[in-house]
């Protein structure tokens, strides 16, 4: 990111709503010149997951990565590229890949297969591209990450990447389950969890069965469990009510207010965009779940304010365009 615009645009989780985005970027000024949206002052950031769940998944990677090349927008990595890296990259051993192929992942990836199921050399030029997508921009006045900033992590992962992209051998060992390698891509782009206690599973909205659930890295004396859940999916009332352990502490971090603005996508947020904290947004609200495709239009100010989100609600404006195009 470079400071020869006077404002960044950032925009979260597309999965594939190219749609949704072509409005986002034309209601924020931005114009389609020569293939490539431009804005004559400004500069867009992508958070990450463009691929999957959605329609048009080809038609978004095309749209952002023309605006990257460009020198219109920049992008980090999303847990949605990193695991399609992983499903389509043999493991080591030549017995299977470094994400399993079970019906659980192939769900998720389907919609990014079928729609490249004809263009195996474009697919594979997008997963070298991912390659280079840094898993964070940090500058004098915002941070970016696609689910948690672990500033242990990412000092770590900085002194041996410093420019914050990962190489072969990284991915290679991101699969071995408590490796650093592991750590920084599970915490960075999948963000901060615990266990339900006993053993328990709950049931999300997609219909997935979870042992785990996702939680918040900015509450500062928290004291139950349901003092830290950040889902859209609650937890059972006599968990939430259950107090937080010392071990369970140990797998919880904290972002203070004194630091830097942050930026993150990844938790399918509900309602009206706003501020997490003063220091703290997540732009996603759930687009391909006909919620909204959201931005944020960082200017020069020291604390978010509501004023400063865009927006396409998807289920009003592209559901109805879905139906007048007969799709």
């Amino acid at each position: 990111m470079t400071e020869d615009f006077q404002g960044v645009d950032l925009i979260g989780d597309v999965h594939g709503c190219a749609i949704s985005l072509c409005l986002l970027l034309d209601r924020m000024g931005y114009r389609r010149i020569d293939g490539v949206y431009r804005h004559p002052t400004r500069k867009a950031l992508f958070i990450g997951d463009i691929v999957d769940r959605g329609p048009h998944v080809r038609e978004a990677l095309h749209i952002v990565r023309a605006m990257v090349d460009g020198g219109q927008a920049g992008i980090i990595m999303g847990n949605h590229e990193y695991n399609l890296l992983c499903y389509l990259t043999p493991s080591p051993d030549g017995r299977g890949f470094l994400r399993e192929h079970n019906p659980r992942h192939q769900r998720i990836l389907q919609q990014t297969l079928d729609q490249f199921a004809e263009y195996p050399e474009e697919l594979n030029d997008y997963l070298q591209w991912f390659m280079q997508m840094p898993l964070f921009i940090e500058t004098d006045r915002f941070r970016a990450v696609h689910a948690c900033w672990s500033q242990t992590l990412i000092d770590r992962f900085r002194a041996e990447h410093p420019d914050g992209r990962i190489d072969h051998e990284f991915l290679l060992r991101s699969s071995v389950s408590g490796s650093f390698e592991w750590d920084v891509m599970d915490r960075l782009l999948r963000g901060t969890h615990l266990r339900l206690p006993n053993d328990e599973v709950i049931v999300s909205r997609d219909g997935f069965k979870r042992k785990f659930f996702r939680t918040k890295f900015w509450a500062e004396t928290p004291q139950r469990l349901g003092d830290v859940v950040f889902q859209p999916d609650p937890l059972p009332e006599h968990v939430a009510r259950r107090e937080i352990q010392p071990s369970q502490r140990e797998d919880l971090l904290y972002y203070s207010p004194d630091e830097k603005l942050l930026f993150m996508g990844h938790y399918w947020c509900e309602g009206v965009p706003e501020p997490i904290t003063d220091n703290i947004v997540c732009l996603d609200y759930s687009a391909v779940k006909y919620g909204k495709l959201v931005a944020y239009r960082l200017d020069d100010e020291t604390s978010f304010r509501r004023d400063k989100f865009v927006w396409v609600d998807v289920a009003r404006e592209v559901g109805r365009m879905d139906a007048e195009l007969g799709g």
